[in-house]
């Protein structure tokens, strides 16, 4: 499994050095794996030129089977953890850095307090890097999310089971006192704002930001870019810009005195949700994450 894992990124990434990065091998251990898969197999996976590496026919036959490597192997540990039901058996996370203090938590003490034998890991990714993980085998599941209208949303993949979660609205933050803000009941638009500075976040968030200024015809000018909530807040109150936040960004964050936290006209909302590799639901452990992260479907983003 190792050896598909390991075509599986040099596909995607185009290097060794950036699938061993991904994999979290040093770049001679990974080198190392592929040398001995090689060898076993009798024929060159990976064709090296320079800096960027290329799949053989061999290689691609492999990567092409990789998903239904996996799946399989996910089937086979599921039957054989039914025989010793959920005394054991392991749930590998990735989740994105606003999860990490509010859904993460949730769902791994509750999987550990309802199933006290199960050995849980975690590790914080964005998006496209967990689906990433999920696909290689390297997690189980990944809390990820996705903006309406994303043409490059990862989430379009025939490869992956996508449970839908929640839906994470999007607020506007202001210095307090701005002209836009009509008071906490009144929500403000995003046309209003066409001359402001603009502190933008993580990729996929500052392509929201672009979309969404884009639907009522500005331009916003981005000055500031950090992917911190805190420090977003923080900016904000210093009157350095105005910036979009998910209410989930909010829940532990301290609001300071200088900012407001707004709902936008026009609204919108992220999805949230947990993505698997097919067939993975079968295995025990995996199936009682799954079970328990569809109630956090009933909790609502509060703001």
């Amino acid at each position: 499994m190792h050896s598909v894992r390991i075509v599986r990124a040099i596909a995607e990434h185009g290097s060794i050095t950036a699938a061993a990065r991904a994999l979290g091998y040093s770049q001679p251990a990974l080198s190392q794996h592929l040398q001995r898969a090689e060898t076993r197999i009798g024929m060159p996976l990976v064709q090296r030129a320079g800096r960027t590496s290329r799949l053989t026919e061999a290689g691609e036959v492999l990567a092409r089977h990789a998903i239904s490597i996996g799946s399989a192997l996910d089937a086979a540990a599921g039957e054989l953890a039914q025989l010793s039901g959920l005394e054991h058996g392991r749930v590998r996370l990735a989740a994105f850095p606003t999860a990490s203090s509010t859904l993460v938590p949730r769902l791994l003490g509750a999987l550990r307090s309802a199933h006290p034998g199960l050995t849980v890991g975690y590790v914080e990714a964005e998006p496209p890097e967990a689906l990433a993980l999920v696909r290689d085998g390297v997690v189980d599941l990944a809390i990820t999310f996705a903006y309406p209208g994303d043409r490059a949303d990862p989430h379009r993949d025939e490869n992956l089971d996508v449970l839908e979660l929640m839906a994470d609205p999007v607020a506007i933050v202001l210095p307090r006192g701005h002209p836009a803000d009509s008071g906490p009941d009144r929500p403000v638009p995003l046309a209003a704002l066409a001359q402001e500075r603009w502190i933008a976040g993580c990729p996929l968030c500052r392509g929201h930001l672009l979309a969404a200024c884009e639907a009522v015809g500005i331009a916003p000018d981005i000055q500031l870019e950090t992917d911190n909530a805190a420090a977003v807040l923080n900016l904000v109150a210093s009157g350095l810009g105005v910036a979009l936040l998910p209410r989930l960004a909010l829940r532990t964050a301290v609001v300071p005195d200088g900012a407001e936290v707004r709902a936008t006209e026009p609204a919108s909302d992220r999805a949230i949700r947990i993505v698997a590799r097919p067939g993975s639901r079968g295995v025990p452990a995996i199936g009682a994450a799954l079970a328990l992260a569809g109630r956090l479907r009933e909790a609502s983003v509060g703001g």
